[in-house]
């Protein structure tokens, strides 16, 4: 059974969708995406879990939170998703600007989480990202500049969009067409552009969060670092400095759009990791599984 719930945060209205049953999952979309990036990944995957996949905050069918898209804010959030799914901990599964504050949740509160699975995304300021960044992503400082990209790009938002949902899969194959629809609907006009941009302005808030979480500490529950041939090795190489458990897995004839292009083969390295994770000795102090 599919089940849509309504999760309040910080004056926003969090839609989330539950599946399944089992240990809890729960799974975190990035930019220009929705929940549905998880589509072809949440009925196997709910097969051996209660998989809980939100919209994030501001973006699909979420509103706007009133205190901003920073990573340790976006970690309240999740932890608000979890308490009303009932789930006292959960394998966490991110892609793309999830990436940051899933990382951060696991960092300050690794009682929650029995496993951090994180997919095509950065972790500035973590070395092991120069060469990715030596020629960096045009996109990152025009969506940065407050203001700017939601007031030019109204009316042009399909061909826009349509190419990070194309240009950056797998020789340029694209996603599912009606899938592709729904994200481009989600972020037409100025508001819904600007809150995806939101996350974006948020980057060196995040960096500064980063560098201070791993300052003191290491990154204690197991982690999985997935590339498909955008960020590629990057990010395990950036993990590779913080994490004291982790695995890494190149997807093949895969591009950043990793559940959407490759979701059996996402599952067959996804499942046994989570199972793998979950058996794991919970952190000093953390609350019993419910």
């Amino acid at each position: 059974m599919v089940l849509l719930h309504t999760v309040r945060s910080r004056g926003a209205d969090v839609r989330v969708r539950v599946e399944g049953s089992g240990p809890p999952a729960l799974l975190l979309h990035g930019w220009p995406h929705t929940r549905r990036l998880w589509d072809h990944v949440l009925p196997g995957l709910a097969e051996h879990h209660t998989v809980i996949a939100p919209d994030l905050p501001g973006l699909g069918e979420s509103t706007a939170p009133n205190s901003g898209y920073r990573a340790d804010a976006i970690a309240t959030d999740l932890a608000a998703i979890l308490d009303a799914a009932g789930a006292d901990r959960a394998a966490v599964v991110a892609i793309d600007l999830a990436v940051q504050p899933a990382f951060l949740f696991a960092m300050t509160d690794p009682r929650r989480v029995t496993s951090l699975t994180l997919m095509e995304g950065l972790l500035p300021p973590l070395p092991g990202a120069e060469e990715f960044l030596a020629d960096p992503p045009w996109w990152f400082g025009f969506h940065g500049v407050p203001g700017l990209a939601e007031t030019v790009l109204p009316g042009g938002e399909d061909p826009y969009l349509s190419y990070f949902l194309t240009e950056h899969t797998f020789e340029r194959r694209g996603i599912d067409p009606e899938i592709h629809a729904a994200f481009v609907r989600a972020y037409t006009g100025r508001d819904a552009l600007a809150r995806g941009f939101g996350y974006y302005r948020a980057a060196h808030g995040n960096a500064e969060l980063i560098a201070r979480a791993t300052a003191s500490a290491r990154l204690t529950v197991p982690a999985l670092a997935l590339g498909g041939n955008v960020v590629g090795s990057a990010l395990a190489r950036q993990l590779s400095t913080v994490a004291d458990d982790l695995t890494e897995h190149i997807v093949p004839d895969c591009g950043h759009l990793v559940p959407l292009e490759q979701p059996g083969a996402l599952l067959d390295v996804l499942v046994p990791f989570l199972g793998r994770g979950l058996s794991a000795r919970p952190p000093s102090g953390s609350r019993p599984e419910s």
